[in-house]
């Protein structure tokens, strides 16, 4: 009687041939990793460097408190002063017067152009220069020293009256005023009552050339006669 066995297992053969198969396999890897002629060249070529990892910079030191009390400290306090600001407002300078300036004139009906008065006339230039009142006879002559008295001597009156006279258009004298007194009424007096009668004029004469009234001043000297 024959038996046959029959196994399910690997045979002894099998496991061996895969055995070597892996053993040849990694031969050949640590082979080629270790000899330079398997290596890129560029690989070769290449020199090399040991990058080390550069550590971040420590932190900064936290800032030391301030465990000191603020009533000792030796900083006085900055004192900022408040500035003045003077909010009142100027008033314009205005020029005033107290004067009426004169209405405007309305413009005529149906125009709108403002009529302006037309302005005054110029004054006629005279064709005769004004002349004043001139003495026909001398002055020297109006008082002499017959006329002053003895009363006059015994109490030594003496002084300078300044008269002013009035000239009429017809020449004579219309009136006398003393404008500086001798300081005695006496001699005052007699100066314009006798200047009055004796004295004889030319009229004054104005722009036409024509007679008018105008005046004259002078002045006569009193003095003790010798």
């Amino acid at each position: 009687m024959s038996y046959i066995t029959q196994s399910n297992g690997p045979s002894v053969g099998s496991i061996a041939a895969v055995v070597a198969i892996h053993a040849g396999v990694g031969a050949l890897l640590v082979f080629g990793l270790t000899v330079s002629g398997a290596m890129p060249d560029i690989i070769t070529r290449l020199p090399a460097k040991d990058i080390r990892d550069v550590p971040p910079p420590p932190p900064p030191p936290p800032p030391p408190e301030n465990t000191a009390d603020p009533k000792e400290s030796t900083v006085p306090p900055v004192f900022t002063p408040v500035p003045k600001l003077d909010l009142k407002p100027t008033p314009p300078i205005i020029d005033t017067t107290d004067l009426i300036p004169p209405p405007i004139p309305s413009p005529q009906p149906g125009r709108g152009d403002i009529v302006l008065p037309k302005p005054a006339p110029p004054a006629p230039t005279p064709s005769f220069e004004p002349v004043p009142a001139r003495p026909k006879n001398d002055p020297g002559r109006w008082l002499s020293n017959n006329d002053y008295r003895s009363s006059w001597a015994r109490r030594e009156l003496t002084g300078v009256a300044r008269f002013r006279l009035e000239i009429a258009a017809n020449g004579r004298v219309s009136n006398c005023t003393v404008i500086g007194s001798t300081g005695h009424s006496e001699l005052d007096s007699a100066t314009c009552s006798l200047v009055s009668k004796r004295a004889r004029f030319e009229p004054a004469r104005g722009g036409n050339g024509e007679p008018v009234a105008g005046s004259y001043t002078g002045s006569v000297l009193w003095q003790l006669p010798e």
